[in-house]
């Protein structure tokens, strides 16, 4: 087969999106004429017509809706595997994905007992609502994810399960109640289903001022201290923690991280 090149496929993502020549030309910072060139280069080179062209309107084929969809996952694994090779080069270092509340005492614990065993690399924490972006797009080496996320593509290994509690300034109405349900934390103007991206002490701290009412995994409970109440959620299940890593992406230091975590939850 002759081969698109890259450039070839960025040309054509530019136009699928735009549906229009001209935009496309001007987000891509080059004349019409030759973008008009290069699709039709492309189509011969494919043998199969990618656009249905008009006088007012560009729409895609059936195959052509294909080849978007395909263009987009080669262009995704291209930028990908250059972060990886970049991330390489550089000083040895891992980076981990988690979300905020969510497991973050077997986090802490994991640092710690890692950082204390032998030959550790420094270690990054990268709080984020998408740990499997992070992961797959190479921002990260390895992520805490629960097992109901999107894990394709990725090697895991079972952790813990986690207990839902609702995190609540000590003096809110509901932070003396025995359990919670979820329709107990909608109704308060402050609840939010989806943890901010933001570091736990940030975290606490809102929700000590009374700015925030959130979810969390009850391995959180261990720094709450006095202003921060956790209150068990009976209608919302068990999450089981997992820690995610690109498949048939070697890496000794993230191994090692990953025998830790696992030994780790294993005591706890």
């Amino acid at each position: 087969m002759d081969r698109p090149e890259v450039r070839d496929l960025v040309y054509f993502v530019a136009v699928a999106e735009q549906r229009h020549f001209g935009r496309a030309a001007q987000q891509l910072g080059m004349a019409q004429p030759p973008l008009s060139r290069a699709i039709s280069r492309l189509e011969r080179r494919l043998g199969i017509r990618l656009f249905d062209r008009t006088s007012r309107r560009v729409d895609l084929t059936g195959a052509g809706e294909v080849f978007l969809r395909e263009s987009g996952k080669v262009l995704a694994a291209l930028d990908a595997g250059i972060r990886r090779t970049q991330q390489a080069a550089r000083p040895r270092r891992l980076v981990l994905a988690a979300p905020a509340g969510t497991g973050v005492g077997l986090l802490a614990e994991t640092l710690e007992a890692y950082r204390n065993g032998p030959d550790p690399v420094p270690v990054e924490v990268l709080f984020t609502t998408d740990q499997g972006a992070a992961v797959r797009d190479g921002t990260a080496d390895a992520a805490f994810m629960c097992s109901s996320d999107d894990l394709g593509g990725l090697d895991t290994v079972d952790l813990l399960d986690e207990t839902p509690v609702a995190l609540l300034a000590a003096g809110h109405p509901l932070a003396e109640r025995d359990s919670l349900t979820v329709d107990d934390l909608r109704r308060d103007d402050r609840f939010r289903e989806q943890v901010p991206p933001v570091g736990l002490d940030e975290l606490l701290d809102r929700v000590a001022l009374g700015e925030l009412v959130v979810l969390s995994g009850a391995s959180a409970t261990g720094r709450l201290g006095s202003s921060v109440v956790a209150v068990p959620v009976r209608d919302v299940p068990a999450r089981q923690i997992v820690l995610a890593w690109p498949a048939a992406a070697p890496s000794a230091a993230r191994d090692q991280f990953v025998h830790v975590a696992v030994a780790v939850a294993a005591r706890g």
